[in-house]
């Protein structure tokens, strides 16, 4: 039987393997879809044995191999080699292995209908310079967001903007910054675009809390939290109760998943049953 699986270290708590098997349920497709634990040392191994395994549709890819898995593929698409780091890989026709980047695609669905509108300005306020960050960053430039990108390293910030949106005055400060509240009177955002991202594991559950006041979003901002576990975060919780907008982290995750499922499995994932795919994920 042909299958496609996730593959990280740790694994077990990946959500992808009950997105695509609900969506291979749905469309009636003999195949499936398997959580693999591949640990660092075993990563050249693992690519090793699925390449002559013909029942292997691909694989996505979570932490802590996005980035090193690059040097083990034998073409990039080119999004993926701008943003430097790979979430989906697939056997190509021709024999060999090629890495995708979907996680820019799936953080950019659930924002469309802001994106198709016209602004005077974009403004995108980011949390977090890691492997996550990448591909947020690399297409919120590609659609003329002046970022505001806060981590706890501000170098390390400077260092991907340069890399991954070199035009444009962005700035870096340090996450500190938005932790205690703030009396900044915005100016007219009627014309305006703002975002507000945690593209971190700051408010993920083990991990530390995210300090992120909400009286440093401008009004009208919409507040978009990648975490999924909690899927209620303390940020989200927080900006809703403020009156902004919020995006959750399943937006990403199923966007992102639906992407790569067409890529193993030849059909688009069906998007109408999202509803339904949202209650499974959320028990």
């Amino acid at each position: 039987m042909n299958y496609a699986e996730v593959i990280g270290d740790p694994i077990a708590q990946s959500k992808s393997p009950a997105i695509h098997k609900f969506w291979l349920g749905q469309l009636g497709i003999a195949a499936d879809y398997r959580a693999c634990h591949v640990a660092a040392a075993g990563l050249a191994d693992y690519f090793a044995a699925r390449r002559i395994d013909p029942d292997w549709r691909g694989c996505n890819i979570t932490m802590p191999h996005k980035q090193t898995a690059m040097a083990l593929v034998d073409g990039l698409d080119p999004l993926a080699r701008r943003i430097g780091a790979i979430n989906t890989v697939v056997p190509s026709p021709g024999g060999g292995l090629t890495g995708y980047n979907t996680d820019a695609a799936g953080f950019l669905e659930p924002l469309q209908p802001l994106l198709d509108g016209s602004h005077l300005v974009r403004m995108a306020r980011i949390v977090g310079a890691g492997g996550a960050a990448r591909a947020i960053i690399a297409a919120l430039a590609d659609h003329n967001f002046t970022l505001v990108l806060a981590a706890r390293d501000p170098a390390k910030a400077r260092a991907l903007l340069d890399e991954l949106a070199p035009a444009g005055e962005h700035h870096t400060p340090p996450l500190s910054h938005f932790a205690p509240p703030t009396d900044f009177a915005f100016d007219d955002r009627s014309q305006l675009l703002d975002l507000v991202v945690n593209a971190s594991p700051l408010g993920m559950a083990g991990q530390p809390p995210l300090q992120l006041d909400p009286s440093h979003f401008p009004p009208g901002s919409t507040v978009y939290d990648i975490v999924t576990n909690p899927l209620e975060t303390p940020l989200l919780a927080a900006a809703r109760a403020a009156g902004f907008a919020t995006i959750d982290g399943l937006a990403m995750l199923i966007g992102q998943a639906a992407a790569a499922f067409q890529m193993f499995f030849g059909q688009p994932a069906p998007r109408e049953c999202d509803a339904e795919l949202r209650k499974l994920l959320t028990p």
